[in-house]
């Protein structure tokens, strides 16, 4: 007959023994180097990366600094708030020499601000109910942390679908529909007539040229505009939250960097446009 365990025997658990190893690190993390690396080495942890998963691991308490969270969460609800009904409003283009065409650029500098701001309300409104459930899930029963973070889950959780609304504000059908398609077709068709023309290619080059360039400049100004009032509006304050939750990593990030890359590399391409056009409209007309 197989072995069977003596009456009374503890059966020696995994998790026992994780416990000893993470109150030991935190124990000796910030007086003992030498002890804490060869506890991170036990763990299997190789470099800052590794520590900072053991770091968070044995960090068993919900809240950072739990007697601060409903005023770092209130303060963030209430900057969403205020960045939701300002963020996107159009901002200004003080650019005079543009002329007739200045409300046209003031209309698409304030559509790439309202795309930037609004994208980024709905990753942080969605981050954050992400957030409140996971560390909701690491309450226990009697945690004076788990009404708290019941509630502020519930707050996120029912604000997220006022976020989340069509981040450019023009209908679905403009942007993919019948309209754009044959915008498109007529745009394609002119273009290939104007190569049988020398002068017509060299005005359809210059046009997209100015396009490229405006566009490029637009979209630079957007970004600029966005990052400002993101910055002036949440950055703090949520920064001031997930300092108060504690060990959850950084907030999120806006997208202005990204289209402002991406507006330099449309400005740097147009250089290329006028240059390309003429040697094009050149070849064809010989």
């Amino acid at each position: 007959m197989g072995e069977t365990r003596a009456e009374g025997a503890v059966e020696d658990l995994v998790l026992d023994e994780l416990d000893e190893k993470f109150a030991a690190f935190q124990a000796f993390r910030k007086s003992d180097a030498e002890a804490s690396n060869e506890i991170l080495g036990d763990l299997g942890a190789s470099d800052d990366v590794d520590r900072d998963i053991v770091l968070e691991l044995s960090s068993p308490a919900p809240l950072g600094h739990p007697e601060r969270f409903v005023d770092a969460h209130r303060l963030v609800m209430r900057a969403l708030e205020v960045l939701d009904r300002n963020g996107a409003r159009g901002a200004t283009v003080r650019a005079r020499w543009l002329g007739p065409l200045r409300p046209v650029a003031q209309f698409v500098v304030g559509l790439v601000t309202q795309f930037i701001v609004r994208r980024y309300q709905a990753t942080v409104i969605n981050d954050l109910a992400n957030l409140y459930a996971r560390r909701e899930a690491n309450c226990t029963i009697h945690d004076p942390s788990l009404k708290n973070l019941t509630r502020a889950r519930i707050h996120a959780e029912r604000l997220a679908p006022g976020f989340r609304r069509n981040p450019l504000g023009v209908p679905t059908f403009l942007l993919g529909g019948a309209i754009l398609s044959s915008g498109l077709s007529a745009l394609q068709q002119f273009v290939v007539s104007s190569l049988d023309s020398i002068l017509l290619s060299i005005a359809v080059t210059a046009v997209f040229y100015g396009l490229i360039l405006g566009a490029g400049w637009a979209v630079l100004l957007g970004s600029a505009a966005s990052r400002r009032r993101i910055s002036l509006t949440i950055d703090a304050p949520l920064t001031a939250l997930y300092q108060v939750v504690g060990r959850c990593g950084k907030p999120p990030r806006d997208h202005s960097r990204i289209f402002a890359l991406i507006a330099i590399i449309l400005i740097l391409v147009s250089g290329l446009i006028v240059p390309l056009g003429l040697l094009a409209a050149w070849i064809f007309g010989l």
